[in-house]
């Protein structure tokens, strides 16, 4: 086989993922913001003006200098980014800070994009190269080895909200275990039109799982106030544990589409009765 008929995967994929950022730009410039009337810049080379974000315009850079792209898809990340260019500018909050990062924050102008990584070294190193981005370390109560057991023993635990998921709550909710305590206040404040658990690890025992992140998810998007669904995204969901909770929290008869290792749920609001299912 002539390794020349082949272009590089990563290179392709970084093109990839240029052309949708490309075609973010143009639909959030043209379309979404009426009042803007140049794409690029206005005047002389010494009076540069750039109608685009910061972040936005990071990206750009990154992914044409970098061959390290997203490991999601082009057809997963193709349903995420269908779904951003309807509702855009939104809350945004991600699971997991990684390569697709800037991609993701770039999706959104104008929006509030938030990622949440249980590494804070990771942290540390992606803001230095990326400050634009939102970020927040997490910590997690959990291990991937008490999957079954949480799922057990969390219908025992009124403060989960087995009695009724409006009962259900994650701020400073200790007795919960699958419940994320400690985020920062605006993750608890913000109600988020769109989340993605991408996040935590969950391919090992000691590892977090992304048991809270799921459980958390579901509350915050069954409590939700504002009208319209949550858009929640989960990612491997050819994993046992990641498949299970989904099954359990975020629900079947709300899963709208999917592909590849990626499901796709529209979760309405409880509206003060009803379980996660």
């Amino acid at each position: 086989m002539n390794p020349r008929l082949f272009p590089d995967r990563k290179i392709s994929a970084a093109f990839i993922v240029l052309a949708l950022i490309g075609t973010a730009l143009f639909i959030f410039t043209f379309i979404g913001n009426t009042t803007t009337t140049n794409l690029v810049c206005t005047g002389t080379f010494n009076n540069f003006h750039s109608t685009q974000s910061p972040i936005q315009l990071r990206a750009i850079l990154h992914y044409a200098t970098s061959k390290i792209v997203p490991q999601q898809s082009l057809a997963e990340i193709t349903i995420s980014f269908n779904v951003l260019k309807t509702i855009s500018p939104c809350n945004f909050l991600v699971f997991g800070l990684g390569h697709d990062s800037l991609m993701w924050a770039a999706f959104n102008p104008g929006g509030l994009t938030v990622f949440l990584e249980e590494d804070p070294k990771w942290v540390h190193t992606v803001l230095k190269t990326a400050p634009d981005l939102k970020a927040a370390h997490v910590s997690y109560r959990t291990q991937l080895s008490e999957a079954d057991e949480l799922m057990r023993t969390y219908k025992s635990e009124p403060e989960c909200g087995v009695t009724g998921v409006t009962k259900a709550y994650v701020r400073g909710n200790r007795r919960c275990k699958l419940a994320l305590t400690g985020l920062p206040d605006v993750v608890y404040d913000k109600e988020w039109d769109m989340i993605m658990i991408d996040a935590p690890r969950g391919y090992f025992k000691e590892a977090p799982g992304r048991m809270s992140a799921i459980y958390t998810a579901a509350v915050m998007a069954r409590n939700r106030k504002g009208s319209g669904v949550t858009h929640v995204f989960l990612h491997d969901v050819d994993r046992r544990v990641e498949k299970s909770y989904a099954e359990e929290f975020l629900c079947r008869k709300y899963l709208k589409d999917g592909t590849g290792r990626l499901w796709h749920f529209e979760i309405p609001p409880a509206n003060g009765t009803g379980a996660f299912c």
